[in-house]
């Protein structure tokens, strides 16, 4: 029985593009994930291999970065309307494009007041936290005397547009890496802090107002910590929940660090530097994993090491 070719459709799906927009020291940010689906005269690329109509895929996810950073990203639908546009206009076996985005929303981080005493600024305007994300989290342990609470979070994605550096690190003949000066710094928090009481003889905290307070002074050291290592932001977060809650004695955190790459864009007449803004190609794995305890002096670590270990 003879076999006919039905509704058919190709592209590159799932790209994700980070665009970074400088307003003087206001940094507004854009996170795309955009998947692209073209269909018209493609008859003959299935029945006899020949790719004289196909558009490369490879094409189409460079069209999306060069098209974020050549006309910005004022809003999805109109990144979109930009592309499909694009794709139908310029390919003429290309009678349809289909453009799906889904966006990641970001609020900016609110600083303490004293955040100058951390980066030497008077307001923070480049650090951002994904909204509606993180799960919070509670494990209470009781044998009939003794109580253990451990509380947290994870999923918590932030991400500082600049203040973060990578340089100076040990090298071999496999490294390849080339060091940071200015660079998107991000990761999703998993957190898990322990919390002093023990015993019903004691005051039991307002687990409300804790939680509250310990993600507050995370976000705020996350945000105001002039960062040289993913490491060094942590320890600053650790440390700013212990020195102002007195009632949390241990943290652990693991942290995967996000990497965010320049994407080359020289081979279509672009410069992408971050002094004026640039577009990074967000990848999701490999990632490099960082987890440490931080605790507060004189106590013995308690929260079990693979608790937060991805």
């Amino acid at each position: 029985m003879p076999t006919i070719l039905g509704q058919n459709q190709y592209g590159k799906a799932e790209n994700r593009v980070v665009k970074i927009t400088r307003d003087g020291a206001t940094h507004h940010i854009k996170d795309l994930n955009v998947s692209v689906a073209l269909s018209g005269d493609m008859d003959d690329v299935h029945y006899s291999g020949s790719n004289a109509h196909v558009l490369p895929t490879d094409t189409t996810k460079n069209t999306v970065f060069a098209f974020a950073k050549e006309h910005g990203i004022e809003s999805a639908e109109q990144f979109g309307i930009h592309l499909a546009r694009h794709f139908v206009t310029s390919q003429e076996p290309i009678r349809t494009a289909r453009i799906r985005i889904e966006e990641y929303a970001w609020e900016r981080i609110a600083t303490s007041d004293g955040n100058s005493r951390f980066i030497g600024a008077d307001e923070v305007r480049h650090s951002f936290v994904r909204t509606g994300q993180e799960l919070r989290t509670a494990q209470i342990t009781y044998d009939g005397e003794r109580w253990e609470v451990i509380s947290g979070l994870k999923d918590l994605t932030v991400l500082n547009s600049t203040n973060s550096e990578f340089w100076g690190y040990a090298k071999d003949k496999y490294t390849t890496l080339k060091e940071a000066y200015d660079r998107i710094l991000a990761t999703d928090v998993s957190a898990k802090w322990r919390y002093n009481w023990t015993d019903d003889e004691q005051r039991m905290p307002n687990w409300e107002k804790s939680y509250r307070q310990a993600r507050t002074h995370m976000l705020e050291a996350f945000a105001e910590t002039y960062s040289l290592s993913l490491q060094q932001t942590l320890y600053q977060m650790g440390s700013r929940i212990i020195n102002s809650r007195s009632e949390i004695d241990e943290i652990r955190f693991s942290l995967p660090n996000n990497h965010h790459f320049l994407v080359d864009l020289e081979p279509f007449g672009l410069k992408n530097d971050t002094a004026d803004g640039a577009v990074y190609f967000a990848a999701d794995r490999p990632y490099g994993l960082i987890e440490a305890t931080v605790l507060r002096d004189g106590v013995e670590p308690r929260i079990p090491v693979d608790l937060t270990n991805l």
